[in-house]
């Protein structure tokens, strides 16, 4: 059971964020959404349905999904979801070194602290 909680765990935190970031990537090659219109949205989701990232990151994303849904059926929601705050690291890491965003000092002190309040809830699970 152990063993199955942290195979969850990983899949909700790394192909999770993993694939926010991709979708990130696909939706910066498709640009800014500036109109609403109907027509307009169904134009950028033809768009992105075109970009590979697209595609990569939907199905990390699912992955992590359904990940999240195995791991609430083993866990109390009080563990499971402040847990996989840790997903904020990763995905500030990814943003920096796959998409090349600047991370200021003030937002890795952020970081830090929701690692910090992440081994809190881990520590205080027993």
């Amino acid at each position: 059971m152990v063993v199955t909680k942290f195979v969850f765990y990983f899949l909700i935190i790394f192909p999770g964020t993993c694939g926010e970031m991709c979708v990130s990537r696909a939706m910066k090659t498709v640009g800014e959404v500036t109109d609403f219109s109907p027509r307009a949205i169904a134009s950028v989701i033809g768009r992105a349905m075109k970009v590979p990232w697209f595609w990569i990151g939907l199905t990390m994303m699912t992955a992590g999904f359904f990940s999240l849904l195995g791991m609430l059926s083993l866990a109390n929601v009080s563990f499971v979801f402040p847990a996989t705050a840790l997903s904020y690291a990763v995905g500030t890491l990814g943003g920096k070194l796959f998409l090349g965003e600047r991370v200021t000092p003030q937002r890795w002190v952020g970081v830090a602290l929701v690692c910090v309040g992440v081994a809190l809830v881990v520590i205080g699970k027993g």
